[in-house]
């Protein structure tokens, strides 16, 4: 258990799952009170469940159902984990959809669904955030991406204008808050083995990243001195199948 981690308060959004639910346990581990959001109240309670078990009770774990393409849940959520925690730390925007197909082809509600939460979500859920860590003296604010930012491919308009807009926008935030003692960084991760990607832990995926992966960039940023910004971190399969 981490000491730097016991007083403080986090905030997973896309929590219930996948790299989120990573992250929230590697934060319950080193002692911290730990928020996570979802959609899905049975994912939710099941990882209510594997967090409170992680932590040894569930006095300092919440889970709340929100949708934070939502300004007025983001800000809600916010509001809820300040209420009973006394405060927020650490901000890890995690919740991300996909909705692939061409252009022609995509809905203007798919488009808008990707974009509302990829990108405006993060934006809603930053700044409800930034006056409560102003309030604790800092805090970190933590955007998981994805190498699709950068590296963009057919289908995939929606989800990697989101991402490179997300990696746009971390950029700027980390340059407007850093004299507030706020540390802004992301992290861009290629194939991971999520649901969210297809195939989970389908036999030939074992190359990909694990959500562990992930979450272990996550804590050793958390972890850096307070003089120290590594403000973008990209991670990459190490042997991907050759092509």
């Amino acid at each position: 258990m981490e000491p730097q981690f016991q007083s403080k308060v986090a905030i997973v959004t896309g929590g219930s799952r996948g790299i989120g639910l990573a992250i929230a346990g590697d934060l319950a581990r080193a002692g911290a009170s730990v928020a996570i959001t979802g959609l899905t109240g049975a994912h939710l309670q099941t990882a209510r469940s594997s967090l409170a078990e992680i932590a040894g009770g569930d006095a300092h774990i919440e889970a709340m159902q929100a949708d934070v393409s939502d300004p007025e849940q983001a800000s809600a959520l916010v509001k809820r984990v300040v209420d009973r925690f006394g405060g927020l730390d650490i901000l890890i925007n995690n919740a991300g959809v996909g909705d692939f197909a061409p252009v022609a082809d995509m809905s203007t509600d798919a488009w808008s669904r990707v974009i509302g939460t990829n990108l405006s979500g993060v934006f809603y859920c930053c700044h409800a955030s930034i006056p409560e860590m102003r309030r604790r003296g800092g805090g970190w604010i933590i955007n998981i991406s994805s190498l699709a930012g950068y590296n963009a491919f057919p289908g995939g308009a929606a989800y990697c204008a989101s991402k490179a807009g997300l990696n746009a926008f971390s950029e700027v935030l980390m340059q407007e808050v850093r004299h507030d003692g706020i540390r802004v960084s992301y992290v861009m991760p290629g194939s991971v083995r999520t649901r969210f990607s297809g195939g989970g832990d389908d036999p030939g995926t074992e190359w990909k990243l694990a959500p562990e992966d992930v979450s272990q960039v996550v804590m050793d940023l958390l972890a850096h001195h307070a003089r120290s910004l590594p403000s973008r971190v990209e991670l990459r399969p190490s042997r991907p199948p050759r092509k």
